[in-house]
C-alpha cells in the first residue's frame, strides 16, 4: 500500500485517486481534498480550514499512505483517536494510538510497531509528544507527515484553547524536513494567524474550503418551557434518532437527562464531573448503540466523530459563533439531513453580559469577546437568512439565501417597537438604573409587588402604562434591547439594567426601533426539516424491511467486534445498497464507501441480506 519513494509531482494525483478508492471506496475526492493530499504529499506544508463532516481526516490518511514511514497525527481527546485507529483498522490500514488509557506492556509492544516500520499512522496527544522521551523515539523512526489536527487550539483567541499545543512548535525545530498539516473547523482570522505563528507554519499553503453545511437545517426559537419544547422537537422530528442536547451547567444536562427518560426516550448524561467509568460508559453507549440521546455540557462532542447524529440542540445560548458552529457541526457529519436547533432566552444576553463585565481580562480581550458575543446575538436575532450571517462570519459570502433554515422556511415577521422600547428604557432610567428585568417589569405592568411600594415606584408616571403588552412580548423586547447594545448589564451580578450611550436616540424621539415578532413554538415554525432530517424517511415504504435489515447486521457485526455501527458502514452507504440493490460482489464494489478490506470482509454478509429481502418481495 505504502509508496517506496515520492512520485514525480505528475503522478501524485493519480496515486492519490488509487489510493481513495481501494482503501475507502470513493472514485473522487470532494472540494480542495485533491490539492491538499497532493501538497502534502509533495512535502510541502500546508494550513486546512474545513467544515466538520467535510472529510478532514482524508486530507492526512491519503497522503500518510502515499509517502515512506509513519505519520504521526496529534489529537487532543483519547475518545477522538479511539475512534479514528478504529475507523482505519476496519480499512486495513496499520493505525494504533499512544495514551495514557494504556497499559504499559499495551505502549511498549505499538513502540516496538512504529521502530519496526509496522504501522502507517500512530495518533499521541500533544503533551505526550513534546516529552523528549517521545521526541527520541520518533528520531529513530522514518517518519511520513505530521497532523496537528484541532488546530485552533493553539490559539488563546480559539474557543478551545490548550497550553499543551504551544510546545508543538518543536516538530519545525527538530523535524524541519518532514511535512506538516495543521487542521481545524472553525478558526477566524485572528486564530487563523495565531496558528500559522505559533505552529511555525509560515510558509505552509492555506486551504480554506467552504463553511457552509447545506445538510444541516438551523433553527432558533425563544425559549419558554425548554424542556416542554425540546420534547416536542424531538418527537415531531426525530423520535428514533441519535442526538445531543446540550446545556450550560452540569446540574442541568442530569436534570434534562432524566426528564427525558421519564418521557421515554434513552437519554444519558455527560458532564466533567461525572465518574470517568460512568462517562466512557455513556459514551461508549452513545457511539454503538442506535438512537441514543446524550445531555451535555461542552465537555461532550470533540472526540465524537459518530456519522449519524440527526439533531443538536441547544438549551442555553453558546460562547461565541465558533462553538455554535463546532457544536452543531457534530450532526449529519454522513452528509445526510439534519437539524440544530437552539432554545434561546433573555437569561442568556444577561448571563453572557454579566461574565464578559465581571472579567478580568484586558481591555483588548474584552473587546474581542464583545464582538463574539454580540455576533451569536445578531445570529439569534437575524430577520433574514440565518447560513448567509454565519458563513459571513467566516469571511464566506452566500449570494442566494439557503432556502434550509427557520427563516427562509418561514420568513419572520417584524413589529414597529419604537414606543414600546421608549417606555422600557424610560422604565429603566426613571426607576434609577439600579434594578434588573424582573422589578422593571413589575414596574410597567403595574404590579404593586412590596418592593415596588417600598420605593415608591407606583409614584412614576410610567407605572402601570405596559399593561396592554403580553408579558412574553416584553421579555422579548428587553431580550432584543439588550443583544442590540441599547441597554448594558451592570457589573454588579445582579443582572442589573442601565442605558447605553445607544439608546439616546431612541429616547429622544430621532430614530425608530423595528423588532422581531418571535415565534412561539417548533411547530410554529412550519419546517420542511420536519420529517425528513432522518436517513429512514428517504427510504420509501416498500424498502423499509431492508432498511432495517441491513442496520440490524450492521449493529450485529460491530457488537461481535466492539465497534461502533457507523465504523462498518455509514447510513449513507446503507442506503446506496438500497437504491442499487447489488446482487455480487462486482456490483457492491461500485458502492462509494466500499473499498478493498470492507469488501472482503463484509461484502457477502450485506449481500446475503439482500437477497433475502429480493427472494421475499419477488
Amino acid at each position: 500500500m505504502k509508496a517506496g519513494s515520492i512520485m514525480p509531482e505528475d503522478d501524485l494525483a493519480a496515486q492519490a485517486r488509487e489510493v481513495l478508492r481501494h482503501v475507502w471506496g470513493y472514485d473522487g475526492f470532494r472540494q480542495q481534498q485533491a490539492a491538499i493530499v497532493q501538497t502534502v504529499a509533495s512535502g510541502r506544508d500546508a494550513l486546512v480550514l474545513m467544515p466538520t463532516g467535510g472529510g478532514k481526516s482524508l486530507c492526512y490518511q491519503v497522503p500518510a499512505l502515499m509517502r515512506p514511514g509513519t505519520a504521526i497525527v496529534i489529537s487532543p481527546l483519547i475518545s477522538l483517536m479511539q475512534d479514528q485507529v478504529a475507523t482505519l483498522l476496519q480499512l486495513g490500514v496499520r493505525a494504533a494510538y499512544l495514551s495514557s488509557s494504556l497499559e504499559a506492556h499495551e505502549a511498549r509492544a505499538i513502540e516496538s510497531q512504529l521502530l519496526d516500520g509496522r504501522l502507517d499512522l500512530l495518533y499521541m496527544a500533544p503533551e505526550r509528544l513534546v516529552t523528549s522521551r517521545t521526541l527520541e523515539l520518533l528520531q529513530r523512526v522514518p517518519i511520513s507527515l505530521f497532523a496537528i489536527d484541532e488546530a485552533h487550539c493553539v490559539s488563546q483567541w480559539g474557543h478551545d484553547f490548550r497550553s499543551d499545543y504551544l510546545g508543538l512548535s518543536v516538530l519545525a525545530e527538530q523535524f524541519p524536513n518532514i511535512p506538516r498539516l495543521a487542521l481545524t473547523a472553525t478558526a477566524d482570522l485572528r486564530t487563523r494567524a495565531d496558528i500559522i505563528r505559533l505552529l511555525r507554519l509560515e510558509d505552509a499553503e492555506v486551504f480554506i474550503s467552504s463553511f457552509d453545511r447545506p445538510n444541516l437545517f438551523y433553527r432558533i426559537l425563544p425559549r419558554l418551557n425548554a424542556l416542554e419544547q425540546l420534547t416536542d422537537f424531538i418527537k415531531r422530528e426525530h423520535s428514533q434518532d441519535a442526538g445531543i442536547v446540550y446545556c450550560l451547567s452540569r446540574a442541568k444536562t442530569e436534570k434534562v437527562a432524566e426528564a427525558l427518560k421519564a418521557r421515554g426516550f434513552p437519554a444519558l448524561v455527560y458532564h466533567a464531573g461525572l465518574p470517568a467509568a460512568e462517562r466512557e460508559a455513556n459514551q461508549t453507549r452513545f457511539l454503538r448503540e442506535e438512537g441514543v440521546i446524550v445531555v451535555a455540557t461542552i465537555a461532550f462532542g470533540m472526540g465524537i466523530d459518530k456519522s449519524n447524529v440527526r439533531f443538536v440542540a441547544h438549551l442555553d445560548l453558546p460562547k461565541s459563533l465558533e462553538a455554535y458552529y463546532q457544536e452543531t457541526g457534530r450532526a449529519g457529519r454522513d452528509g445526510l439531513p439534519s437539524t440544530v436547533c437552539l432554545f434561546y432566552g433573555l437569561q442568556d444576553v444577561i448571563k453572557h453580559q454579566q461574565m464578559l463585565a465581571q472579567s478580568e481580562g484586558s481591555e483588548e480581550h474584552k473587546r474581542h469577546e464583545r464582538r463574539r458575543i454580540d455576533a451569536m446575538l445578531q445570529l439569534c436575532e437575524a430577520t433574514d437568512c440565518r447560513r448567509q450571517l454565519l458563513l459571513r462570519y467566516f469571511d464566506e459570502h452566500m449570494a442566494q439565501p439557503c432556502g434550509n433554515c427557520d427563516i427562509c422556511v418561514e420568513p419572520v415577521a417584524t413589529w414597529d417597537a419604537t414606543e414600546p422600547a421608549r417606555l422600557a428604557l424610560s422604565a429603566v432610567y426613571r426607576t434609577g438604573q439600579r434594578y434588573g428585568v424582573e422589578y422593571v417589569l413589575e414596574v410597567l405592568t403595574g404590579k404593586r409587588s412590596e418592593r415596588v411600594l417600598g420605593n415608591g415606584h407606583e409614584q412614576l408616571a410610567l407605572f402601570g402604562q405596559g399593561q396592554s403588552v403580553a408579558l412574553k412580548t416584553w421579555r422579548s423586547l428587553f431580550r432584543q434591547l439588550l443583544a442590540k447594545g441599547l441597554l448594558l448589564v451592570d457589573v454588579d451580578g445582579y443582572g442589573t439594567l442601565r442605558l447605553a450611550p445607544e439608546c439616546r436616540g431612541l429616547l429622544k424621539g430621532e430614530t425608530m426601533l423595528s423588532l422581531r415578532q418571535d415565534r412561539d413554538t417548533v411547530a410554529g415554525a412550519r419546517s420542511s426539516s420536519a420529517g425528513r432530517a432522518r436517513a429512514s424517511a428517504q427510504v420509501d415504504s416498500a424498502d423499509q424491511p431492508l432498511w432495517l435489515a441491513l442496520r440490524a447486521r450492521r449493529r450485529e457485526l460491530a457488537e461481535a467486534q466492539g465497534v461502533p455501527p457507523y465504523v462498518i458502514f455509514h447510513d449513507s452507504t446503507l442506503l446506496a445498497m438500497i437504491e442499487h440493490m447489488p446482487l455480487s460482489l462486482r456490483e457492491m464494489r461500485q458502492i462509494g464507501g466500499i473499498g478493498d478490506s470492507k469488501l472482503e470482509r463484509y461484502g457477502d454478509e450485506f449481500l446475503a441480506v439482500i437477497r433475502q429481502h429480493v427472494d421475499e418481495v419477488a
